[in-house]
């Protein structure tokens, strides 16, 4: 094979300008600094659907951090308008708060479609899911949900 034939080394022999390569960091850096608060929220969001509140104490236990953690973050969430929650109660998403778990929902869930469908196993797809989803750009997560619907159909053809 000669040495630039494999696409993955042609992608990675192309020198990027200064520029174009701290805009690769900044977008990454902006996505690790949202990726903590759409954790929460998302969990909330499970814990108000699966046991009808979200208490610190089940954030803590499920994200597997202190109490002290969950109470700086939950603080961090109210400034950001997405949390509201009052001493020795439950914590509440706002319609903010809300929709950000909606769209976290549906990230998660094209990106972990995708996954299983490539043939990752259920159990590697969930983790790899849980840590892609913050990072996908609306571009590529169109392109997995695209792949998916017509791979979906294509698979239900073959099945009838």
């Amino acid at each position: 094979m000669r040495k630039w034939a494999d696409p993955v080394r042609r992608a990675h022999a192309k020198l990027l300008t200064a520029e174009e390569r701290a805009a690769q960091f900044d977008r990454t850096r902006s996505d690790h600094r949202t990726e903590i608060a759409e954790d929460y929220v998302e969990l909330i969001a499970d814990l108000i659907d699966g046991m009808g509140e979200a208490r610190a104490v089940d954030l803590a236990g499920r994200l597997g951090v202190t109490n002290a953690t969950v109470n700086n973050t939950v603080a961090r969430l109210q400034r950001d308008g997405l949390v509201r929650s009052e001493p020795y109660r439950s914590i509440f998403l706002t319609e903010k708060g809300w929709e950000l778990a909606r769209q976290c929902r549906r990230r998660h869930a094209v990106v972990l479609a995708f996954l299983k469908l490539l043939g990752v196993s259920d159990e590697v797809a969930a983790i790899d899911a849980e840590g892609i989803e913050h990072h996908v750009s609306a571009e590529t997560l169109e392109a997995f949900e695209r792949f998916t619907r017509a791979n979906a159909r294509t698979k239900e053809a073959k099945e009838t």
